[in-house]
């Protein structure tokens, strides 16, 4: 185990470095916590391979160690986390190739998929998706990467619904949550998340056109750039779109 490192006015073991404010304890605490510890994991603030016990969690967030052990085995069963045995928890690691299969892997259903479901899409359903869109522009702005990471998620599950598949939108949603994206800091001080944040209101645009084949081809340069985020902190202009069509 690595030396204890000062999160706020608390310490806990590993090496990250974050800042955890205290909770609104009008939230749901479960939810809450949950939401900061997969932050945390997908921006690489919790290091992978690094163990860490409940308590000392639950003292950087100012709550009680019994809801981040709640958190964690939901975040256990999302596969960013295992259970060791009498010591706490261990943040799963991820190999680049492993990233890249999951890449790969979204590649070849998101888009197809997202373009399946603009056909579907109803009207008064376009509205609250654009909703969605804004906060998404507006928490990379706002450099909120909890915020930002819940809205992507929504946003892209509630689009997916309408392609009429719910094992389809768990598993793409499942392989969202277990991507890492080590540079997401990086990119919002540095301004940069905007370019790709912006991309989801193109997605409602071609919605709206009931555009399919430019959703297609959005979709893989959406995917791209989260593949550059990963490793670089820069969007990844140069991947290639794959046409997994």
């Amino acid at each position: 185990m690595s030396a204890p490192v000062k999160i706020g006015e608390q310490t806990m073991s590993g090496n990250s470095k974050f800042t955890i404010e205290k909770l609104d304890r009008q939230m749901s605490l479960r939810e809450t916590v949950t939401e900061r510890l997969r932050t945390s994991i997908i921006s690489g603030d919790l290091v992978e391979g690094e163990l860490y016990s409940a308590p000392s969690l639950g003292a950087a967030f100012g709550v009680s160690a019994t809801p981040v052990r709640e958190a964690m085995m939901d975040l256990v069963r999302e596969g960013l986390v295992e259970t060791v045995k009498n010591k706490g928890f261990r943040i799963t690691g991820m190999t680049d190739a492993e990233l890249e299969e999951i890449a790969e892997i979204r590649l070849l259903v998101e888009p197809a998929a997202t373009k399946r479901a603009l056909e579907s899409v109803p009207s008064d359903s376009i509205s609250d998706l654009r909703s969605l869109a804004d906060v998404i522009v507006r928490t990379a702005r706002d450099k909120d990467p909890e915020a930002y990471l819940a809205a992507d998620r929504e946003f892209h599950a509630r689009l997916l619904s309408f392609a009429g598949n719910k094992q389809l939108v768990e598993l793409a949603t499942s392989l969202r949550l277990r991507t890492r994206m080590y540079g997401l800091k990086t990119l919002m001080e540095n301004d940069q998340l905007d370019g790709s944040a912006q991309e989801h209101h193109e997605m409602i645009d071609c919605v709206e056109r009931g555009d399919g084949e430019a959703i297609y081809e959005l979709m893989i340069r959406h995917i791209n750039h989260a593949r550059g985020m990963w490793n670089t902190g820069t969007p990844d202009q140069d991947a290639p779109e794959q046409n997994t069509q």
